[in-house]
């Protein structure tokens, strides 16, 4: 759907993309993380033709692709209602359709409808929010590009926001999401980018970027008791070592060479010839906070991404 390649942008003697490269497919969820400063919004921008690119390229698929666009602190018209507004963004995006039927559904994706009557400059923040998502999208747009759609909202304005943006995807829509929040990252995105001075650290689906950070080879047992426990395990030939954590939780690491799923199953097979029922068993992984800080440190670097990725249900 879009493929950037070699993006670079500086300002005066300040490089801010470095050869940035980055894919987004049809129907993505495209979560853009990283640290302020890095060139996220620069690269928003540039996407959106609203500042010049010094050097790459950027290809659509369809040559006429349409943008919408939520800026991390949109201005919009207080003295207008609802109605006026989204009225004045169909008139800016020559929509050709019904106009009043458009509205009526945007304002109802967003949960609009019982305030568009109501002046803008009344709103709340996270109304502000909904209805800029609302002419954000007003279009039918290819692409839909939200910066900081939940930035300073209370917990329940952020949840409302974020079930717009869940109620968007589960419709095909094309979205890039760009927040510090990655618990919204982790509900919504199925894929990520993480920008780090001006270059794309990391890139992939949730799922492969936690296998490729995430494969310690180790197996955390939360016991009933953990006496029992270290008595069942002490000598599983296949563990390195153990480690007791938060809770009381114990950690088995596999010496190297030894799978994750022997691992498993000669923790499980020893608790089981133990008479043993653990209150919870897991590969331990790491979550997308720790990847994410850890790839801003440099003090992480990925793996070799999977051909092939699969869940594994306990």
């Amino acid at each position: 759907m879009l493929k950037i390649t070699g993006l670079q942008k500086s300002y005066r003697n300040f490089q801010v993309l470095k050869g940035l490269n980055m894919t987004i497919d049809k129907g993505d969820v495209y979560g853009f993380l990283g640290p302020n400063g890095c060139g996220k919004t620069t690269t928003m921008n540039i996407i959106c033709n609203i500042i010049r690119k010094n050097e790459g390229d950027i290809a659509f698929e369809n040559e006429n692709a349409k943008i919408g666009y939520l800026p991390e602190s949109p201005s919009l018209y207080g003295y207008m209602n609802g109605f006026e507004y989204l009225d004045y963004i169909a008139a800016c995006c020559d929509y050709e359709n019904n106009i009043m039927e458009r509205t009526q559904e945007v304002l109802q994706v967003t949960g609009m409808s019982g305030d568009a009557h109501r002046k803008i400059g009344g709103y709340s923040r996270g109304m502000n929010q909904r209805i800029g998502i609302a002419a954000a999208m007003y279009a039918n747009p290819d692409l839909l590009i939200l910066d900081e759609p939940t930035s300073a909202l209370d917990p329940e304005g952020r949840a409302e926001v974020m079930d717009i943006i869940s109620s968007l995807a589960s419709t095909g829509s094309t979205i890039i999401l760009c927040t510090h929040i990655l618990s919204d990252v982790e509900r919504v995105a199925n894929k990520i980018g993480m920008l780090r001075h001006g270059v794309m650290a990391v890139e992939g689906t949730l799922t492969d970027i936690k296998k490729r950070f995430g494969a310690e080879n180790a197996v955390t047992v939360r016991p009933g008791h953990a006496s029992e426990i270290t008595h069942a395990t002490g000598n599983i030939d296949v563990v390195e070592r153990s480690e007791v954590e938060y809770f009381g939780d114990v950690t088995f690491y596999g010496k190297e060479g030894v799978s994750e799923g022997e691992l498993f199953y000669k923790i499980i097979t020893a608790l089981g010839n133990n008479h043993i029922i653990p209150e919870g068993i897991w590969f331990k992984r790491l979550s997308l906070e720790q990847i994410y800080i850890g790839v801003n440190n440099g003090q992480l670097i990925p793996h070799e991404p999977v051909a092939q990725s699969k869940e594994v249900s306990l």
